[in-house]
């Protein structure tokens, strides 16, 4: 157990107001040199410390490992393979599979020699039925050659994209395609081209393609350069000293097709040289036992989750105190991020990590998005609750613009795009305002305007809000939070109704397991009873559920509901399921709309 809470920067800020209304945050400390590339962090730890282990993947119960001198090695051949095979800056590599030792080997060797990484949410080739996003992202990326950890597995995926170009696999290769497995593209040995084109690299080669979520439009294909991801990791470290102080060991299953997953972890392992232990478990029910297993062999130093994880993961560390132990032993915090943590899971996170070692753990959190690579703000001093998410990174400035009720946040920094991914190579230039700003759609408001180093607090989409009829705001996102822990463990996610409407209205995910646990009949009798308790604490008609309805068919991939890392989208649930919104305020009302309170 460490001795001490994590040593963190001090909690610092330059702050000032403009007659307009902005407030413009800065920190004071500077972000000083990084490194040049990736491949420069590799290459350093490789020259370090060549026998620690690098990467750790599950295999057949046992941890297959990989050194850094290994990884460097592999990657190196691998580069020199992606080469011959003709990808280039305008034709990268795009990545189907989850996260692995060969995904991320194959990652660094083609951003060491500037091909462009495209690594795409592996539920667009497996659980999606139609493909459609995987062919129109495919479209955008015009891949040189296509990886399947699987390419059985991948086959109905990489068919539907009917694309003339190399296949590149693992293992279980594809039954009619021609490929070629990981382990003979390692055999070949590295010439001078790859010396060449890794000195070649610099600040501005793009290192990866970043598909967004597609939670407020269609995914878009976001430009990660060099000096994205190397000044990002270096902002994080001065915010988080004790990254130096012993090299971070993770178990983290986040998928490396999106930004936190794909940058802030996996980078921060690699520019610490680290330990990262792939955790095949999800936070979904079945696959949340891998995750328990991985964590009965392994005690991590950092532990990084989304809402949903944490949720499904609580009830393991409650019951099981050997487990608990094990996870608490050598951690030094825990971090959520992607969306809103109820106070709820907090408290109860908490309460496990006293119950492990005597005292609270250190929770924090951040913000940002695949457009800043993805860290804009950082927690890096105690805080008391969720919701916070700490103070612009050093070489970050954040902007808090008016916009009708919220401050919509805005960033500027080397950690901003310079712009989206067109088919051929393109590069069509990130949107900003007049004073060189990306505005981001989410709102933020301080936690203290009189003390403004006590942080920044998020406060929703700036487009999600909406008002009734008398005219009243409704803050979705605070509402959303408050509901989802309130009717915590009966519900997985809710959405808001009532944009001119006379009275709110809720549709809920149902939790899976309270599916197998409760009748239908239970279930909403069980919600109608929570949602009247929560109607007592809140009165006003802005957070006052009057009617509700538990959706029977999870948020769906293909219909752009949900992500794969539990982020539900609500504007689409609404478009999708204006049925259900209909069913909610019809004058008739049905046997399933759960009925709180009179309207």
């Amino acid at each position: 157990m460490p001795a001490r809470p994590p040593h963190f920067a001090p909690a610092q800020v330059d702050a000032r107001t403009t007659a307009t209304g902005e407030t413009w945050l800065s920190s004071p400390v500077p972000l000083g040199a990084y490194a040049r590339c990736v491949g420069d962090w590799l290459e350093t730890h490789a020259t370090r410390s060549p026998e620690r282990v690098f990467l750790a993947e599950r295999e057949e119960g046992a941890w297959r490992t990989t050194t850094y001198a290994s990884a460097r090695s592999r990657v190196r051949s691998l580069a020199q393979s992606l080469l011959d095979l003709g990808l280039s800056r305008e034709r990268p590599l795009l990545l189907l599979s989850d996260n692995g030792i060969d995904h991320a080997l194959l990652q660094l060797a083609a951003m060491h020699v500037g091909i462009p990484a495209a690594p795409v949410s592996p539920a667009y080739s497996l659980v999606s039925r139609d493909f459609a996003k995987l062919r129109e992202l495919a479209r955008i990326v015009h891949p040189g050659a296509i990886y399947a950890s699987d390419g059985a597995a991948y086959a109905r995926a990489i068919d539907a994209l009917d694309l003339d170009v190399p296949l590149l696999v693992t293992h279980a290769p594809h039954p009619t395609r021609r490929q070629a497995t990981v382990r003979e593209l390692e055999a070949r040995a590295p010439h001078d081209a790859v010396d060449r084109a890794f000195a070649a690299v610099g600040p501005d080669t793009i290192a990866k393609i970043l598909f967004t979520s597609g939670s407020t439009g269609t995914p878009k294909g976001v430009v990660n350069t060099q000096r994205m991801l190397c000044s990002n990791q270096r902002a994080i470290a001065l915010g988080w000293p004790f990254l130096d102080e012993r090299p971070p060991v993770v178990v983290d299953w986040l998928p490396w097709s999106h930004t936190f997953g794909g940058n802030h972890n996996f980078n921060m392992v690699l520019a610490h040289g680290g330990t990262l232990y792939v955790d095949p478990g999800k936070p979904a029910p079945g696959l949340i036992d891998k995750t328990v297993s991985s964590l009965r062999d392994v005690s991590p130093t950092l532990y990084f989750n989304v809402p949903r994880g944490f949720d499904v993961l609580l009830p393991f560390l409650e019951r099981d105190a050997e487990l608990r132990d094990r996870f608490f032993r050598e951690l030094d915090l825990i971090f959520y991020a992607a969306a809103a943590l109820p106070q709820s899971s907090w408290t109860r996170l908490e309460a496990v990590s006293v119950a492990a070692r005597g005292r609270k753990v250190a929770m924090v959190s951040a913000w940002g998005s695949t457009e800043t690579s993805p860290l804009a703000t950082q927690v890096h001093f105690p805080i008391a609750r969720a919701g916070v998410i700490g103070l612009p990174a050093p070489g970050t400035t954040l902007k808090l613009v008016p916009e009708g009720d919220k401050l919509e946040m805005r960033v500027r920094g080397p950690n901003v795009t310079p712009g989206y991914w067109e088919p051929g190579g393109g590069v069509r230039p990130v949107a900003l305002d007049a004073d060189g700003f990306l505005s981001t759609g989410d709102a933020g408001r301080l936690e203290d305007p009189s003390r403004p180093e006590r942080g920044v607090v998020f406060d929703g989409r700036v487009a999600e809000n909406f008002k009734l009829s008398s005219g009243t705001w409704v803050s979705v996102g605070q509402l959303r939070v408050a509901l989802v822990g309130a009717c915590a463990p009966l519900v997985q996610d809710a959405v808001l109704c009532g944009h001119d409407r006379d009275f709110l209205s809720a549709l809920f995910f149902i939790d899976a397991t309270s599916t197998q646990a409760f009748s239908p009949h239970d279930l909403r009798a069980r919600l109608r009873d929570t949602l009247r308790s929560h109607n007592a604490a809140n009165a006003a008609s802005s957070t006052r559920i009057v009617r509700a309805l538990l959706l029977a068919s999870p948020p769906s991939i293909d219909g752009g509901e949900i992500t794969d890392k539990g982020y539900v989208n609500q504007r689409a649930v609404l478009t999708r399921r204006a049925g259900d919104v209909a069913r909610l305020y019809a004058t008739v009302l049905d046997e399933e709309i759960v009925v709180i309170e009179e309207a």
